[in-house]
């Protein structure tokens, strides 16, 4: 295959309507717009919602709710997750995110929650950990170093 006889795809190109070219091309006259009316005219239609002015739904619907401008997103992660590391491995931020544990790194960096056993022992570095990921990871041996 060279150069001149590349194409493209069959259907894949296809010319705009012409509009107003005679009665023969199927669009002259109105250029498919109808008669007379709002949307006949430039500029014409209504706004996206409107329901002709009848009170649209989302101005008959309750507002529910707020997005406070304090909260602390974290990267969370359970005790499950650190079981998958070896005996006295040092958990990091980096590591967790090496290893796909976490998604991306947050603003205010990564919450250990206690969801499930850890039986091995790690030292954890970590924002901020839950009363019961704090014991339990304690007991199993490690240490925990609130970063």
């Amino acid at each position: 295959m060279k150069m001149h006889e590349l194409s493209p795809a069959p259907n894949s190109k296809t010319s705009a309507k012409r509009l107003g070219r005679g009665t023969g091309s199927g669009k002259g006259k109105t250029s498919g717009k109808g008669m007379k009316g709002q949307n006949s005219r430039s500029g014409g239609g209504v706004r996206p919602g409107f329901e002709g002015g009848q009170m649209p739904l989302n101005r008959r619907l309750p507002k529910r709710g707020f997005t406070s401008l304090f909260k602390k997103e974290y990267a969370i992660i359970n005790l499950d997750d650190l079981s998958k590391f070896e005996q006295g491995t040092v958990v990091t931020e980096e590591l967790l995110l090496e290893k796909g544990i976490i998604g991306k790194k947050e603003p205010y960096g990564v919450k250990v929650l206690g969801n499930g056993d850890l039986i091995i022992a790690l030292t954890v570095k970590a924002n901020k950990f839950s009363r019961s990921a704090a014991t339990k990871i304690q007991a199993s041996g490690g240490k925990i170093e609130v970063v």
